[in-house]
Formats: C-alpha cells, sequence, structure tokens
C-alpha cells in the first residue's frame, strides 16, 4: 500500500513563492511516476506537473516555466517549487504516485490529502 503525506502549503502574496513535498511510505511497491494535481473551488481537479521513474516531465500550461518538479528517488518524494505565484494559482493541491506492487505487478494509485496553498495580497 502506498501512503503520501504532502507538506509547504501556506499563505503567500503574489509574485512569490512555495515548495511543496510530497514523500511516499510503505513497502511493496516501485514507484511509476508521482505529481502533483490541483483543485479550485467550483473547478474540476487538473494536472499540474508529473515526473516519471525516467525523468520524463509534464507541465500543464498554465504553470510553465513558473513552476518545477523534481524527485528524490531514494526518499520516494516529489518536491513542487512554485514561483511567481498568482491569484489564480489559488487551489488545493493533490499528490499522487502511480506505482506496481512488487508482488503480482498490480497496478496501485494513491493520493495525499491535500495541501492548500492561496496567493493573496
Amino acid at each position: 500500500q502506498v501512503r503520501l503525506a504532502e507538506s509547504g502549503g501556506g499563505l503567500v502574496q503574489p509574485g512569490g513563492s512555495l515548495r511543496l513535498s510530497c514523500a511516499a511510505s510503505g513497502s511493496g511497491f516501485n514507484i511509476n511516476a508521482m505529481g502533483w494535481y490541483r483543485q479550485a473551488p467550483g473547478k474540476q481537479r487538473e494536472l499540474v506537473a508529473v515526473i516519471t521513474r525516467g525523468d520524463v516531465l509534464t507541465y500543464a500550461d498554465s504553470v510553465k516555466g513558473r513552476f518545477t518538479i523534481s524527485t528524490d528517488n531514494a526518499k520516494n518524494t516529489v518536491y513542487l517549487q512554485m514561483n511567481s505565484l498568482k491569484s489564480e494559482d489559488t487551489a488545493f493541491y493533490y499528490c499522487n504516485a502511480d506505482a506496481t506492487s512488487t508482488s503480482w505487478s498490480r497496478h496501485l494509485e494513491a493520493w495525499g490529502p491535500g495541501t492548500l496553498v492561496t496567493v493573496s495580497s
């Protein structure tokens, strides 16, 4: 079973920066990809950024050039560095992990509880 725990959300002024972290814990799995999604009030959850074990990166157009996703594979941890934050970045940010179990090669997917990012002056 994969368990995820996010940290790093909070209140920041427009133009500011925040760094989110998400650590995967548990045993019996190998991570294939980790990523960040967000959901603003009244909107659907959307992809922000994903990184695969092979370091293939995917970003939403709205965050390209401002956000950077990275991982520490040894720690099964993914980071999201968010710079030049805008009010429209305000949302709950959710960590996601795509994994394969070491027994029976079952596909596993996990979501973190979410962390709130508020961009406001």
